[in-house]
Order: structure tokens, then sequence, then C-alpha cells
């Protein structure tokens, strides 16, 4: 495990769906991790994979896996018991010292529940160290919502605020992007924000939070790049400068829009 360029021998030891498309996959990884932070997977014979961690115990970890290329579609068809490889852990997570004493905003928009997911489960656990938490959620559809089982759970310790794209027979909640949720955020002041998603949530939401008073400063997104070696070797994630695998995927967004795509686009929220 010491070695950060071998994977070590890991066994799938319990497998859930989330949705048609996603599993949470148990593996047998005893690592010690930072919520934020990901491993690189591999599917032995079909190649490796970055994947953000969304659980664990000290004895397991768990990965939440979308199928949509060739490594992820493999691990979707694996079994329990099965054996995969596992690198990591890599990157420097979210930044929950800097949270405790303050309130917290969480945004969340499909697949990005996920690395976000073990803050959710560190507030729960320790709730006396921070102050109002609201998490807002976005989903296409109410089916393709991630942890719906969490839901009442994770509704006792913060404000949980869900939206879908798409209604379907018998949601009765909010229609609509993340962003039209920001309406019923309660505090601004003193208030970090952790925030993943698809690149267009993350920039809406960001610019709409900024125009109610957030700074920059205070409103931290986790990136995805091509991160193949995962500790800035292969370069493969370099933008800007940094590398994404090993100076993030966390950044804050006054670092961030120096280098993501397009700063243009919000920059003029940020002068």
């Amino acid at each position: 495990m010491n070695n950060l360029y071998l994977p070590f021998l890991a066994e799938i030891k319990e497998i859930r769906e989330e949705t048609p498309d996603t599993k949470t996959f148990v593996i047998s990884a005893p690592l010690k991790f930072k919520p934020g932070q990901f491993v690189e997977l591999s599917v032995f014979g079909y190649g490796e994979a970055p994947i953000s961690i969304s659980g664990g115990n000290g004895e397991c970890i768990e990965l939440t896996i979308r199928a949509v290329g060739n490594v992820t579609n493999k691990i979707h068809r694996m079994k329990v018991g099965d054996y995969v490889g596992i690198r990591g852990p890599f990157g420097n997570g979210w930044p929950i010292e800097k949270v405790e004493g303050k309130n917290l905003l969480i945004a969340a928009g499909g697949i990005g529940l996920a690395p976000l997911k073990p803050v959710i489960e560190h507030v729960c656990q320790n709730r006396d160290k921070f102050k109002e938490v609201t998490l807002l959620y976005g989903a296409r559809k109410p089916s393709l919502m991630l942890f719906k089982y969490k839901f009442d759970e994770w509704s006792k310790h913060m404000n949980l605020l869900l939206t879908v794209d798409e209604p379907e027979n018998g949601w009765k909640g909010h229609v609509g992007v993340v962003t039209t949720l920001c309406d019923k955020i309660k505090h601004v002041s003193d208030t970090i924000t952790l925030m993943c998603g698809p690149p267009i949530m993350m920039k809406y939401t960001s610019m709409v939070l900024i125009e109610l008073g957030f700074p920059p400063s205070e409103i931290y997104l986790s990136l995805e790049r091509n991160m193949k070696c995962g500790i800035g070797i292969c370069g493969h994630c370099a933008v800007g400068g940094v590398y994404v695998c090993k100076d993030g995927p966390v950044f804050s967004l006054n670092r961030a829009i120096r280098f993501i795509e397009k700063p243009h686009e919000v920059q003029g929220v940020l002068d």
C-alpha cells in the first residue's frame, strides 16, 4: 500500500444499486482518507480511473460509480468477491476544519453528491461543531437521485432541499435547477460553501451565490480532470500551472477561476 505507483488488491464486499446507471461498491481497503479525496481504481485488463471516495469505516471504502466508460462499465458487471486494484487516497479534500464553527452550505448536482457524502456524514456525527447546515441537491429525475435511503436521516441534522429537472410520477417536491433553490438559503454571512456537480451547475450556482453575497474565497469546488497518475507526475491533469490531482481536486473559487475554462464568463462577478 505504500507504493503510490502500484495498486494493491482489494475485494468487493458489497454492491448497492443507487440508480439505473450508478452503483456503490464497498471495497476492502483499510484506508484513512479525508472527505473529498479520491483513489485510482484498477479493473485489471480494462484500465484505471479516478473515483471519489463516497464513504468508509476504516476497514472498507465506498466508491459510488456511474457506468460511463470502459473501466466503469466493466466494474458494473463485476460481483461480490471479485478483486480490483486501488491506489491512493490522493488529493487535498474538503476544508472541514475551516468550516467548523460556521454555517455550512453544501450544493450538489447528480453524481456530485458522492464526493460530498463523507462531509454530510461527518456533519451528522459531529453536529454540535457546526452552525446552520443546508444541503441543496438536484438531479435530472427523482429516479436518478443518489442515496435516497439516507435523506430521512440527513434531514434530522440539516436543511435538506431537493429539486429535479424532470418530475416523475409521485414527485411532489421542487422542480428546477439547483440555482432555483438558492433563495431558500437562510444565512449568507459566516458561511462556507462546498460544491460538486456538472460544470454548468457549478458555474451558475457560483454566480448566483456571489450575487447573494457569498465571497468567492468561501466557495469551494471539486473539479474533474483526466487524472492518470494521481500524484502530479504524468501531467494529464495540469492546467494553468496546477495539477488537479495533487493541488486539488478541491479549490476555492477565487483560485479556480484563474485556470478553469472560459473564466471570462464569470469574471465579471468576481471583479
